[in-house]
């Protein structure tokens, strides 16, 4: 309090006590709720959870991209040095050896061409018609196809990989 604040005697008035006492009431009441929010120990957990999921959610953005830019990068060195490999195999690899190359390819797909028209030419037509059939079926029924050839590739997995833990 100030001199001005009180009379003549030195005691404050009424009206200043009644003044004084609503601010003390308010600084009372601010305390309280300061107090009140560091005792509430649920709402800081919650806040804390919020601020860091909102900090690994950036984190987990940055990383994300610096993942895709280095494989980016990644990729187009792979790419690059693939090519290199290649053209370097191709340079090296004498005119010779491309040319009997492509003969012997094209010699393969002459045989097979002759086998399968062989193989047309000899086998039955009720055995033609029953594979004409069944091709239709395996068309037709893609799906269960699959599913089951997955599943007896998973079977043979697991059966070869136990015959190795043995």
């Amino acid at each position: 309090m100030n001199d001005e604040s009180q009379n003549k005697t030195g005691t404050p008035t009424p009206e200043e006590l009644r003044e004084q006492v609503e601010r003390t009431r308010d600084e009372l009441g601010q305390t309280v709720e300061a107090l009140a929010a560091k005792a509430d120990i649920k709402a800081q957990a919650k806040e804390r959870t919020a601020a860091v999921k909102e900090q690994a959610a950036e984190k987990t953005a940055v990383v994300r991209e610096q993942a895709a830019e280095k494989a980016a990068v990644a990729s187009g060195q792979i790419r690059e040095k693939t090519e290199q490999a290649a053209q370097l195999v191709k340079d090296r690899t004498p005119d010779a050896v491309l040319e009997k190359t492509a003969q012997a390819a094209a010699q393969v797909r002459e045989s097979a061409a002759q086998a399968r028209r062989y193989a047309a030419e000899k086998t039955p037509d009720p055995l033609l018609e029953k594979a004409d059939r069944a091709a239709t079926a395996a068309r037709a029924n893609r799906t269960p196809l699959i599913a089951g050839g997955a599943l007896l590739v998973a079977f043979l997995l697991i059966r070869r990989s136990r015959g190795r833990n043995r």
